[in-house]
């Protein structure tokens, strides 16, 4: 673990310790580290999301259509 510093607006801290004293979380750091986590994962699928949204599903599909047919010619006649 490495240890920081950050600056938190006082009612999201204030939120934060409610949801400490609820029993949702074991300590702030933990809070904040689940909250960081669970944020970065979400930005992965985000970023996933958004670069498949730029491809061509035709273009995608004759491409594995094109790799079947290949693929086809190299299997032994049985």
């Amino acid at each position: 673990m490495t240890k920081i510093t950050i600056s938190i607006e006082r009612r999201l801290l204030d939120r934060l310790d409610s949801m400490i004293g609820h029993g949702k979380f074991p300590n702030r750091s933990a809070a904040i580290g689940d909250a960081l986590g669970a944020m970065l994962k979400r930005f992965s699928r985000d970023r996933l999301r958004e670069e498949c949204a730029k491809l061509d599903p035709r273009s995608e599909r004759a491409l594995a259509d094109e790799g079947l047919r290949s693929d086809l010619a190299d299997w032994p006649e049985y």
